[in-house]
């Protein structure tokens, strides 16, 4: 019995099929970066465009009153290097940036854990903690400042003379103390809402592995840095990605609470940038300033992506 050769042959797959779907591949690949086209262009025009002008600008003695403007090289970087207010306010600002997210990141994870616990008025102590997020940093830095007040009617000062006799400390008047000042009323104004992101995060780990743990005898400790902490990886990038970018362009509170002083010692890149530009007519020094800053924060978001995705290498 004979068989046929077309029997035994595979039959080739249909040519017209394959093309139609790879057309239909390249239609929806198109489709799909068609609808990238107005966030690009947004980015462009937002973004893009700005920061060229922003750079070319620092590169000339632009005053903003008027569109003459004679090209000046890096001059306004050289000065910018030379004033001590300019590097005083960048300095600070990165500080005050790094600073709160480090000492917010650090209590409000503990702080996290105590509130998921259950307890007799849990939602009551919660609000407590998440209430000095509720006003704008303008409120909370005039009521500081009269808090820690220098003089020896402040509250702070009139305590520590009542309760324990010691002499009037000069909270916004020593350059080390104003800084430390600024930085925990920011942290004290943010470790509540934080707090409560952590909260959401914990509330979503499943209760059996922290039973499981039990059985093999893990102890509290060895739950939080077993179980918890790794778990909570997604929510501290999230949590240190506002707390660097809020940070950065922080303006209000040193404002009020010390109005950049004693010196320059809590002067900010914003508040810099808006004396310098605006007030003073210095435009090109501000713009200057201003890429300067991009340069800084772009540093500064890069590691800390780089310090996120070690640590959640560290606990995958």
């Amino acid at each position: 019995m004979s068989t046929r050769v077309s029997e035994i042959a595979p039959t080739a797959p249909p040519v017209v099929r394959r093309r139609r779907s790879i057309e239909g591949g390249w239609k929806q690949i198109t489709i799909n970066r068609a609808f990238l086209l107005p966030a690009i262009v947004v980015f462009i025009f937002l973004f893009i465009i700005p920061l060229g002008q922003g750079f070319y600008w620092s590169l000339t003695d632009f005053t903003g009153y008027s569109t003459d403007a004679n090209f000046i090289g890096f001059a306004n970087y050289a000065e910018i290097l030379r004033d001590p207010s300019m590097l005083s306010s960048l300095s600070f600002t990165v500080l005050f940036a790094v600073g709160t997210t480090v000492l917010v990141t650090c209590l409000a994870i503990p702080l996290a854990v105590q509130l998921n616990k259950a307890f007799f008025g849990r939602n009551f102590v919660r609000s407590l903690w998440f209430f000095p997020a509720v006003p704008s940093m303008a409120i909370l830095g005039l009521v500081w400042s009269y808090i820690l007040s220098p003089l020896p009617s402040g509250v702070f000062n009139t305590l520590l003379n009542d309760w324990f006799g010691i002499d009037s400390v000069s909270w916004l008047s020593d350059n080390s103390l104003a800084r430390a000042s600024v930085i925990l009323v920011g942290v004290w104004a943010q470790v509540g809402w934080h707090a409560v992101l952590y909260i959401a995060y914990l509330q979503a780990i499943p209760s059996e592995y922290y039973e499981v743990a039990k059985i093999d005898g893990a102890n509290a400790r060895q739950q939080f840095f077993g179980i918890t902490l790794p778990l909570l990886t997604p929510a501290m990038v999230i949590s240190s990605f506002l707390l660097l970018t809020s940070g950065l362009k922080v303006f209000e509170l040193p404002y009020t609470l010390t109005n950049g002083g004693p010196g320059f010692a809590t002067y900010t890149i914003t508040q810099s940038l808006i004396t310098s530009g605006v007030g003073q007519g210095r435009y090109g020094l501000a713009s200057a300033l201003a890429v300067m800053f991009t340069i800084v924060v772009a540093i500064v978001g890069f590691s800390q992506l780089k310090i996120t995705s070690s640590i959640g290498r560290r606990f995958s």
